[in-house]
C-alpha cells in the first residue's frame, strides 16, 4: 500500500478577507498571505480601487452588501474553495513568525486542533502596543470550517468558535486599526451603538453604577493593572479612548431602555 506523500497530506488553505474602501491597505494584507492556496476577498461595494488592487494581487473577489461583520465573515468562509480557512481583516498582516508557525502546523496536517489562535499586535499612531488591554489580544482566526465558524447573533466584536481543541501559535497578527484619531473616534462610536442595540435587544440593562464605574474600571485595569503605562503616551491615549467607548456604550444602552433614540431620526 502506497504511503501518501507529505505534499498530499498537507491541507489546502483559503485566506478570507472582508473589505470596504481599503485601497491603501488591501495590497499589503494579500501579500502577507502568499503561502495560502487561495485568497478570497468579500468586498462591500467599495468606492475606491480596493477591488482592482485585490484582483491585480491575485485574489478572487466577491461583492456583497454589508449586513454585519459576523455575517460578512461567515459568508466569506462559506464561499472559500477549501475547508481550512484563515480569516483576516484588510487592516491585518501575517507576520513572518506567525507564517512559519502556521506552515509548521499545516505540515502536520493541522492534526492537533480544530482551530488555532494567536496574538494580535496593534500599531497605535506609530508605536506597537505591547501591554495593557491591547496585547496579546489573542484571536481565533485559523480553523476547519466543517467544525466551526462565525457563530452567534452579535454582528460587532464578533468571534469565531469551533467544536474541538484550540491550539495557540507563536507569532503575531500585525494590526493597523486606525488611520487617524478622527477615524478611531468615529469607529468606536459606531461600535458602541451596535453593541448597545445588541444588548438592548437581549434585555440587558444599564445601571447608574455601570454608568459611573464601568469606564473607570476599563481605564485603570488596562492602564495600571495590565501595564498599559509601559507603552508611554500611546498607552495613555489608547486606555482613555477605550474607556470612553465603554462610557458611550453604557450611555446609549441607558437611553434605549428609557425609550430614547441614539441616532438622529430620519426625516422624509
Amino acid at each position: 500500500m502506497d504511503t501518501p506523500s507529505p505534499a498530499a497530506a498537507r491541507p489546502r488553505l483559503s485566506a478570507c478577507i472582508i473589505a470596504f474602501d481599503e485601497a491603501d491597505r488591501i495590497g499589503d494584507c494579500i501579500a502577507s498571505l502568499s503561502f495560502c492556496d487561495e485568497v478570497l476577498v468579500v468586498d462591500s461595494h467599495s468606492r475606491d480601487a480596493t477591488v482592482a488592487i485585490a484582483q491585480a494581487a491575485g485574489a478572487r473577489v466577491l461583492q456583497r452588501a454589508f449586513d454585519g461583520f459576523r455575517s460578512q465573515k461567515q459568508f466569506a468562509i462559506e464561499q472559500a474553495a477549501h475547508d481550512w480557512v484563515l480569516c483576516l481583516d484588510a487592516d491585518e498582516r501575517v507576520s513572518g513568525e506567525l507564517r512559519a508557525a502556521i506552515e509548521a502546523a499545516r505540515a502536520r496536517g493541522f492534526a492537533d486542533a480544530a482551530g488555532y489562535r494567536f496574538a494580535r499586535l496593534s500599531d497605535y499612531f506609530g508605536r506597537f502596543l505591547r501591554h495593557g488591554n491591547a496585547y496579546p489580544d489573542r484571536v481565533l482566526r485559523l480553523f476547519d470550517r466543517r467544525r466551526g465558524g462565525w457563530r452567534g447573533k452579535r454582528e460587532v466584536h464578533e468571534a469565531a468558535s469551533v467544536d474541538g481543541a484550540v491550539a495557540t501559535l507563536r507569532g503575531d497578527l500585525i494590526h493597523y486599526p486606525y488611520r487617524s484619531l478622527e477615524q478611531q473616534l468615529a469607529k468606536t462610536e459606531r461600535y458602541a451603538r451596535m453593541m448597545a442595540e445588541h444588548d438592548h435587544a437581549r434585555g440587558k440593562r444599564a445601571t447608574l453604577a455601570k454608568l459611573v464605574l464601568a469606564p473607570a474600571w476599563r481605564f485603570w485595569r488596562g492602564y495600571l493593572l495590565r501595564g498599559g503605562f509601559l507603552d508611554g503616551w500611546h498607552g495613555l491615549v489608547y486606555a482613555y479612548v477605550r474607556a470612553n467607548y465603554v462610557r458611550q456604550k453604557t450611555v446609549m444602552l441607558w437611553l434605549l431602555q428609557n425609550g430614547q433614540p441614539v441616532t438622529t431620526p430620519r426625516r422624509d
